[in-house]
């Protein structure tokens, strides 16, 4: 499986993260040291402006780190876990596309819709449900939020950028959620409207998922291909380079 990976905006997100996290630990200090520190008659009003610019950079932060330096990161999951099912045939695309991660296989488009949240997680349709993570829900960690509007979200733009490079061309797109967390409590997903499975169960779902398609005509792919390649033209030129080095 080739496996493209946009590296540099993966440093600078990082990079990022940390700056947010730092600024805004440093605006929740200020805002308490304003409290003895300051006899202003407004300083309730300056420490509640630091209090929440903190709050706010520290999520930023928070969401920021979570996708790009946790380790191992969300992407470098779904490369052991797709490389099982597309060991052959298959491209991945991370941070590169209209959807952050994207299987292109000879039979259409795959989006691999990452999430590392842990606890005891359940679907009912569209309603998910987290529990056994208690206060930390409040600290430290981002909610789960829906992943099935996600996925649907992610979904449309990668139909819509197929749509415009290759207008004839009736390619499957089909989004899955996929749970990177190695130490789930409970994972009940059998509910779920769109396919979901954990990292560790992906290469058979994906085969279920893709096993009554077939194959996309060859001019189809080729314009797939080359359309998804050019978002990632300078990770190639780069690879050509090296090769020739």
């Amino acid at each position: 499986m080739k496996v493209l990976r946009d590296e540099k905006r993966i440093a600078k997100l990082a990079r990022l993260g940390q700056i947010a996290s730092l600024l805004g630990l440093l605006a929740l200090v200020v805002g308490l040291l304003f409290i003895f520190m300051s006899e202003n008659p407004n300083v309730f009003l300056y420490q509640l402006v630091a209090l929440v610019v903190g709050f706010g950079l520290s999520q930023v932060g928070l969401y920021l780190a979570h996708r790009y330096l946790r380790r191992p990161r969300m992407d470098q999951v779904l490369d052991k876990a797709a490389g099982k099912f597309a060991r052959k045939d298959g491209r991945l695309y991370h941070y590169l596309l209209p959807a952050p991660h994207v299987l292109l296989l000879p039979v259409g488009v795959v989006v691999l819709v990452a999430k590392y949240q842990g606890g005891r997680i359940s679907v009912q349709g569209d309603r998910w449900t987290q529990g056994g993570i208690g206060m930390r829900r409040f600290f430290g960690r981002e909610g789960l939020g829906n992943p099935t509007r996600e996925a649907e979200a992610q979904a449309a733009r990668m139909t819509a950028m197929i749509q415009a490079v290759a207008p004839t061309a009736e390619v499957p797109v089909l989004p899955v959620i996929v749970f990177t967390m190695p130490n789930l409590e409970t994972l009940d997903l059998k509910e779920s409207r769109i396919p979901a499975t954990h990292a560790a169960k992906l290469s058979p779902a994906l085969r279920q998922q893709t096993q009554a398609l077939k194959p996309l005509p060859k001019a189809d792919y080729d314009a797939l291909r080359a359309a998804f390649d050019a978002k990632a033209a300078h990770l190639l030129e780069e690879t050509v380079n090296a090769d020739a080095e």
